[in-house]
């Protein structure tokens, strides 16, 4: 068994499931003004660090190239997180098959080895997607699948 492949399945079936709750919300519900935590904001939030913790340590991080300040009012469109998206699976797969898991995490704040990191980071995306897929559940009647597994990389080994 390869880590490696296992850690990068999971981080894309985490992706793949924030990015079927971002397809499917409604405009309505994307900036909804009662909102104290927007559906865009979270959704970015996520894919920020997601890629964040990918890197080798916060002094390698690159901000990807349209990140503004979120706290600025100014939202991401739909179009733009899924581009975010789309490029953070990317960083997953380039990074993930070389990263040391057994290096220290590279972030102060975190004193784990890298691989505890990568289940961190892991955590982290299903956590707020759980929460995205719950407001549409409730507030929007969508029902979504779980993903337990990349197929893209089960087709690859």
């Amino acid at each position: 068994m390869n880590p490696h492949k296992v850690i990068q399945s999971q981080y894309l079936a985490a992706l793949a499931m924030l990015k079927q709750v971002i397809v499917k919300c409604p405009e309505a519900l994307w900036d909804a003004p009662g909102d104290k935590f927007k559906f865009w904001s979270k959704s970015y939030h996520v894919l920020f660090y997601a890629h964040l913790y990918l890197q080798n340590a916060e002094k390698d991080f690159v901000p990807w190239e349209k990140h503004h300040d979120p706290d600025g009012g100014v939202p991401f469109t739909k179009d733009e997180v899924l581009e975010y998206l789309a490029f953070v699976e990317k960083q997953v797969m380039g990074h993930v098959p070389v990263t040391d898991l057994e290096a220290e995490s590279g972030f102060h704040w975190y004193p784990v080895s890298k691989l505890e990191l990568q289940f961190i980071n892991i955590r982290h995306i299903q956590q707020h997607t759980g929460e995205l897929y719950e407001s549409l559940g409730t507030r929007e009647n969508i029902e979504l699948p779980w993903i337990g597994f990349s197929k893209t990389m089960k087709e690859q080994e």
